[in-house]
């Protein structure tokens, strides 16, 4: 987990042929320090064009004739300069974007950041994670396989997460983690998104360089990634193969209704009560269902309890 939270390189953000822009203009500090990106910053373009201003952005407000020129999406632009016009009414911050030394122009701060993501595979991968479009997707087919899984697992008294589990902790494990990371997702949305947003702008892999809250967050997505790993290793030994792919079908859409389930409830408060209820209720059908500290001394079959083997019917005592 260190090594692979250390070796992740947040590379220099710059555009090679970019001229240098003076910084010491009226309220550009100012506005730097109340930003997350900042001169020489590189973003890639994600609409399928971004539309600049090539003239001054008071040429524009004053009604002055004036051109634009079009970026398209996949290409990677730097930010040039960042300009506070007040008398803007639309937005008072402006940025001058660039994809080489001959192109270039100006665009609301706004419009830019709706039609631009960073040029950096964490940040995109949460960009496009959060897309509206892709939650709605994810949520229609989460349920319509958690659906068909539950009912054809249930119909053929199959192994599942949490009803019919196996003797591993791991499967319940890692839907209590994916549950618990939805829900520091939303908080951390929630109350501190000015964290979030920097975080977006200039993400790690390191839990150790970021607050506490987002550490916790860090820490479990590795967690997670750590015992997924795990569950697929145990899943193979304990089971046959067509049963173990079943039984990890399954606990996917477990894992993918947790996160939608406590990702959004969470927003409303009322996903505390239910990650509490959820912890409960899963830790007590392991242990009164699928725990088993038994082993049978005539077969070997591991048991629940004393009693009974239910596999060669001799009696442990």
């Amino acid at each position: 987990m260190l090594l692979l939270g250390s070796c992740y390189n947040d590379r220099t953000r710059t555009v090679e042929n970019v001229a240098v822009v003076d910084t010491q203009q009226p309220d550009t500090m100012d506005i730097l320090e109340s930003r997350h990106y900042t001169f020489s910053y590189n973003f890639i373009v994600k609409d399928d064009s971004l539309v600049l201003l090539k003239q001054q952005p008071e040429e524009f407000l004053n009604g002055m004739i004036t051109d634009t020129l079009t970026m398209y999406k996949g290409d990677r632009i730097a930010v040039a300069d960042i300009r506070v016009i007040p008398h803007d009414v639309q937005d008072t911050v402006w940025v001058q974007v660039a994809r080489d030394q001959e192109t270039f122009g100006w665009i609301h701060e706004s419009e830019l950041l709706e039609s631009v993501v960073p040029d950096d595979p964490i940040s995109q991968f949460i960009s496009t994670f959060s897309d509206t479009h892709v939650l709605i997707t994810l949520i229609v087919i989460s349920i319509i396989s958690v659906a068909y899984l539950m009912r054809k697992i249930l119909r053929h008294k199959a192994k599942i997460v949490h009803f019919n589990d196996i003797n591993s902790f791991y499967p319940m494990l890692l839907a209590l983690l994916v549950a618990s990371a939805a829900s520091l997702y939303s908080s951390i949305q929630m109350f501190v998104p000015d964290l979030w947003q920097h975080f977006y702008f200039q993400p790690t892999l390191n839990p150790f360089s970021q607050p506490m809250i987002l550490s916790l967050f860090l820490v479990s997505v590795w967690a997670i990634l750590i015992v997924g790993l795990a569950c697929v290793d145990e899943v193979w030994h304990i089971l046959p193969v067509g049963d173990a792919v079943l039984y990890l079908c399954g606990l996917a859409g477990v894992c993918a209704v947790n996160y939608i389930i406590f990702s959004i409830t969470t927003l409303y408060y009322i996903g505390y009560l239910l990650l509490i209820a959820y912890y409960v209720f899963a830790i007590r059908r392991y242990v009164r269902h699928s725990l088993k500290l038994y082993v049978c001394g005539n077969c070997g079959t591991r048991l629940h309890s004393k009693g009974k083997c239910p596999v060669c019917g001799a009696e442990n005592v």
